[in-house]
């Protein structure tokens, strides 16, 4: 599993973990979020979410599916020596510039050119978005989207005992690394079936129940494991999780 997908119980890192506290550090980071939240107001999954939107009636030129999912999977599948190279707003410029790369909205080359022009201060103004594309980004804004599909039909129930499963790592996982081929228990069971929207290959994407697993830190670090009563909940999709008999 690549390194930079979870933190959590490892030891040994060479120093402290130095959490900035400040949301934005420079001000281009404000814009790389509204990027991004533009993005995903008018992603082409929004005619298919709930609520429906009229994202086809939009006369926007951006015609992807982009969500959380679409910008965790660009920032984890980079080289973990960049990964924890750069800040966090850095991390989600290489994903979002990659995905535009990807999808042919620009090339390398006029990315290079529109550097040197901001570098030379001749860059021209961008057009005016039109109103309609500024309306359905805001409506995102106020509504959101639910990745709930349908009621719940878990394969588990309250109190069961699992185990979690050690599936491949891919480019992109919702799964702790420290909670692989551990045992826990079913503490709860959400109230639908929700679906990633990313097909991550390692089980999820469609919708599926995701439940709260109770964990003993014994169960996960053993001996090392601080004393006292202490419970580790973990929220995981049901494809991370297998009976134990």
């Amino acid at each position: 599993m690549k390194l930079q997908h979870y933190l959590g119980g490892l030891e040994g890192l060479p120093e402290p973990l130095n959490l900035e506290k400040r949301v934005f550090v420079e001000d281009w980071e404000q814009r790389i979020f509204g990027i991004h939240v533009a993005m995903m107001g008018l992603s082409n999954h929004l005619g298919a979410a709930l609520p429906q939107y009229p994202i086809d009636d939009v006369p926007t030129s951006f015609k992807d599916e982009w969500t959380w999912a679409s910008l965790r999977t660009g920032a984890e599948a980079m080289n973990p020596f960049d990964y924890f190279k750069f800040r966090y707003y850095e991390k989600w410029l290489g994903g979002i510039t990659q995905f535009f790369i990807d999808q042919g909205y620009v090339t390398e080359d006029e990315l290079s050119s529109r550097q040197a022009e901001l570098a030379a201060e001749q860059a021209p103004s961008a057009p005016e978005p039109e109103a309609a594309i500024d309306d359905q980004v805001v409506d995102y804004l106020r509504k959101g989207d639910s990745p709930r599909r349908d009621v719940a039909h878990p394969k588990f129930a309250v109190g069961d005992r699992v185990r979690i499963t050690n599936v491949p790592a891919a480019a992109h996982t919702r799964l702790p690394g420290y909670l692989r081929k551990r045992e826990g228990t079913i503490e709860r069971i959400f109230e639908g079936d929700y679906g990633y929207f990313v097909h991550t290959g390692d089980g999820i994407g469609d919708p599926m129940p995701i439940y709260i697993v109770a964990f003993s830190p014994d169960e996960l670090f053993g001996e090392r494991a601080e004393p006292g009563a202490l419970t580790i909940y973990a929220e995981l999709f049901e494809a991370y999780l297998e009976g134990v008999q």
